[in-house]
């Protein structure tokens, strides 16, 4: 299914695939490593790669993400005096098939740990002294690319701290030498028996997205573009599900669910379309009426949830729905607007 799904992610408009990488599934028994079938790490690297899109890989150790002991493997649990949380050689592997960007690879960005943040203050002292154990041991490996890690907010230099949520504009990065990423924006959530079944509207979703690039964001990921299906025992967490559809754009069974996967490509395309400016320099923030440079692009927001407006924008009149964005590639054209959903 991999190449269909990724043609798919492509067409709605993605340009990175981001994918974590579970130790238990590829080393099940202590020193017996696995990478077949749908675990064969390097072909799946391989597979975006001749699509024509990046990967950013999410090496662990730990994944959470519903899955089994949040990735770890069984028999870690059964070795005397283990402490949960240390490193292994992925990188290695991709470092010898030379997948990262350096080297000629689509590997654009590497995480370490995951959501270690949230857990890390009921550790005391020895947490705060395994995230600086992480970020050196990630630095000293040479990848040559980027290392992040997500809902971390003391991650030590260089490792960038990125943001998990439904909304992550307002987030701002520990160092302002450090770009403002988003590593999952949930397009709905995982199924849990006994609980409804999730559901985002895309107005929110593509309104998120917006409001975040409008706020001088650089990298957004969805959580999940693709959902599919967690077989037999690897679901992990309480009463989670075997399904993993997410609510996302390409569904459980891998078609695309529609209008969520069309407004967002459509999105996709308007941000796209106003590349030349959010690269160039930071967004300047500023009331509507105020005299603005003519060579812009625009974001013109309406974060009111329940009343919709008129605003004046560079001598245009302009309606804006509620709980909405505007993308306005040369400042004068609506191109796209998030509310503003496709029948």
């Amino acid at each position: 299914m991999w190449p269909e799904i990724i043609r798919l992610s492509k067409e709605g408009g993605l340009d990175v695939i981001e994918t974590y990488v579970f130790w238990n599934n590829h080393e099940p028994e202590r020193g017996q490593y696995y990478f077949e079938g749908r675990f064969d790490l390097v072909k799946f690297v391989k597979t975006v790669q001749e699509a024509g899109l990046l990967v950013h890989l999410r090496i662990g150790p730990y994944a959470c993400a519903e899955w089994n002991y949040g990735g770890f493997p069984m028999w870690l649990h059964f070795l005397p005096g283990i402490q949960f949380r240390t490193n292994n050689a992925i990188f290695k592997l991709m470092k010898e098939e030379r997948l990262f960007a350096s080297q000629g690879g689509p590997i654009i960005l590497a995480q370490v740990e995951n959501e270690y943040g949230n857990v890390e203050s009921s550790y005391g002292q020895p947490g705060e002294l395994y995230v600086q154990w992480a970020a050196k041991t990630a630095v000293s490996l040479n990848t040559t690319v980027p290392w992040v890690m997500c809902a971390q907010g003391d991650a030590p230099d260089p490792i960038i701290n990125t943001c998990n949520g439904f909304y992550c504009d307002q987030f701002t990065p520990n160092s302002p030498s450090k770009p403002k990423m988003w590593t999952e924006n949930y397009s709905g959530w995982f199924l849990s028996f006994g609980y409804p079944i999730p559901y985002r509207p895309v107005e929110d979703l593509a309104f998120s997205v917006a409001r975040f690039f409008e706020y001088g964001g650089t990298f957004q990921n969805y959580y999940m573009y693709f959902g599919g299906t967690n077989f037999g025992r690897t679901a992990g967490g309480p009463l989670v599900a075997t399904s993993y559809d997410y609510d996302a754009p390409i569904d459980e069974y891998g078609f695309i669910r529609q209008p969520k996967w069309g407004h967002l490509r459509d999105l996709h395309k308007a941000i796209k379309l106003c590349e030349e400016y959010l690269i160039s320099s930071d967004p300047t923030l500023e009331k509507l009426g105020r005299k603005s440079s003519n060579s812009c692009a625009a974001f013109l927001a309406n974060f009111d949830s329940i009343s919709d407006a008129r605003v004046t924008f560079k001598g245009n009149e302009y309606f804006l729905p509620a709980w909405s964005v505007s993308i306005l590639p040369d400042c004068k054209n609506v191109v796209f607007n998030t509310a503003k959903v496709p029948e």
